[in-house]
């Protein structure tokens, strides 16, 4: 099985960080390491990464981008896997991906998501309805890789260039940059819940700034 390094970008993300750490804590696979980029946060997000022992990386400028660059730069494992600071890893998360990169030709993995503290049907429509965006992107042959629960080889992702230097869709077009490397799985069961405060401002906001984003908008869209 091949080992994993997990890439955590975050700013000002002192709050939600804790319950994401604690997610990995409890893997089944344990990470070989967990990296915090502290992307110029005020709130102390280094401070309590630490406590729970992850690396650090500081990021003092820069979009999302650069700080999930930085971190990639910084892991040192064959593979790396990234989730976001208010995001939860299901206990089999890393099993199930690492499971998947034994296969050979394998570049990238992803799996499904659904946001966490809300009530169930929103829960399970949020899940279904992100699987169904998920499957109709495969089959138009341009895979969507989300920051939050993606998995990739670090030598793959480096030959691709990395992250490019966009304020928002970084993740996406590495995926797609990858696709062109080798082979870019979804994998069924390496479920991600995250949290449900990009809905704060309602769902038609939500879903704009997404249809945006997969026009080739290329700026941020979440608020800082």
């Amino acid at each position: 099985m091949p080992e994993f390094t997990v890439v955590i970008p975050a700013r000002n993300e002192a709050s939600y960080l804790p319950l994401t750490l604690r997610a990995l804590a409890s893997q089944s696979l344990a990470p070989h390491e967990v990296i915090v980029v502290d992307h110029a946060s005020r709130d102390g997000t280094g401070e309590v990464a630490r406590a729970w022992g992850a690396r650090v990386v500081d990021c003092a400028g820069g979009g999302i981008a650069r700080a999930r660059q930085a971190g990639l730069g910084a892991a040192r494992t064959t593979w790396v896997a990234t989730t976001d600071a208010d995001s939860l890893p299901a206990p089999d998360w890393l099993a199930r991906l690492a499971h998947a990169a034994a296969r050979p030709g394998q570049v990238a993995l992803y799996g499904p998501m659904r946001f966490c503290g809300v009530s169930r049907p929103l829960r399970l429509a949020s899940e279904l309805g992100y699987g169904a965006f998920l499957h109709a992107c495969e089959l138009a042959g341009r895979p969507n890789l989300a920051g939050a629960n993606m998995a990739f080889s670090r030598q793959a992702a480096l030959l691709a260039g990395g992250y490019p230097e966009v304020e928002a869709y970084e993740d996406v077009l590495m995926g797609q940059a990858l696709a062109e490397l080798g082979t870019v799985s979804y994998v069924p069961g390496a479920l991600v819940e995250t949290s449900a405060r990009r809905l704060a401002g309602g769902w038609l906001p939500f879903l704009w700034r997404h249809a945006l984003n997969l026009s080739g908008h290329r700026r941020g869209y979440f608020a800082e």
